[in-house]
């Protein structure tokens, strides 16, 4: 199950046009990238992968069950080179 903040959600669609909703086809079973990601002594994971021939990067984190996703955004350069170096092309 997901689970967001919705006002985060409202911000990323304004700001980034991106949805947190899209964000969920990251855990779809595509080839993925996770790398951890510590902040405010929380656990957190950046997940980066394509969706439609473009690169994205999830933050996000475990809330009990669910994943919640903090944040939808382009992967970054390096992002998008941890991908190739795990998964080739």
């Amino acid at each position: 199950m997901y689970e967001w903040d919705p006002p985060k959600r409202l911000w990323n669609l304004r700001e980034r046009h991106l949805d947190f909703v899209d964000a969920q086809q990251m855990f779809d079973g595509r080839p993925v990238v996770h790398v951890p990601s510590w902040r405010n002594e929380e656990e957190r994971v950046i997940s980066i992968a394509a969706i439609n021939g473009k690169f994205y990067a999830v933050v996000w984190m475990w809330r009990g069950k669910n994943q919640r996703i903090i944040s939808f955004r382009r992967a970054r350069d390096a992002e998008e080179r941890a991908y190739h170096r795990t998964h080739g092309g």
